[in-house]
């Protein structure tokens, strides 16, 4: 069977979004608030757009060469509209694709031919237990570290925000709903979302959620965008 190519609405931005996570947009832009109304109206069957980040240092406005070849589709789930013609959305991480080629002449917004990113096939079948076990905790060490950094004491984290992700050991988005509340360098996101092996993708997410523990540690810092599109264009 020959690759499926889809076309999607691109939306480029100063993060990651991973399959399973949810994304508030705050949309401003005329543009932006375009594809909204086409989502919302129907216009565009299925009310998904692809989201891909901006490469560091890039704007979203740099074209193809300025966005990384790898994103994932965004869900709409709630639509909110505000007096003025902005738009608060709230939206959750759904498929991953690789773009194919992107235009940006046919409508205010960018339209990518997409294929989809499926997982290596033969990888579901490996028993993923002992690494995801690892990355759980991982997982609770850097909640517990960012919640003591934050002034929330030197004890455990409160059982309200202790409660672990709801999926269990053998699914192979573990890795990918695990970092999804995590302060994860953009590039550790990028390097998780593009990684079609499950078992490769519970290392990187452990050993990044490790890395990120010690330096709130030790350094009492966490990793922040430096880009000025990642602060002006999350919001969009």
């Amino acid at each position: 069977m020959g690759v499926v190519v889809e076309t999607l609405p691109l939306f480029p931005l100063g993060t990651v979004l991973l399959p399973g996570a949810s994304l508030p947009l705050h949309i401003f832009e005329p543009r932006y608030r375009q594809l909204t109304i086409d989502l919302v109206t129907g216009t565009l069957p299925g009310k998904q757009f692809g989201v891909v980040a901006v490469r560091e240092g890039w704007s979203p406005d740099d074209g193809r060469d300025g966005l990384h070849d790898v994103g994932c589709t965004a869900t709409l789930r709630e639509v909110r509209r505000l007096p003025d013609g902005r738009f608060d959305l709230q939206t959750t991480g759904d498929r991953r694709f690789r773009l194919v080629d992107v235009d940006d002449s046919t409508a205010p917004y960018l339209v990518a031919n997409v294929e989809w990113l499926p997982d290596d096939e033969d990888e579901h079948a490996r028993d993923l237990a002992p690494l995801a076990m690892a990355a759980r905790a991982a997982h609770r060490r850097y909640c517990t570290t960012a919640w003591r950094q934050q002034g929330g004491g030197d004890g455990e984290l409160p059982a309200e925000l202790a409660e672990e992700p709801a999926p269990d050991v053998a699914d192979p988005e573990l890795a990918h709903i695990l970092a999804g509340d995590c302060l994860l360098p953009l590039a550790d996101r990028q390097e998780l979302l593009e990684q079609t092996c499950p078992i490769k993708r519970l290392q990187l997410v452990r050993q990044s959620m490790t890395r990120e523990a010690v330096l709130l540690d030790e350094l009492r810092a966490v990793w922040a965008p430096t880009a000025k599109f990642a602060v002006d264009h999350s919001l969009n």
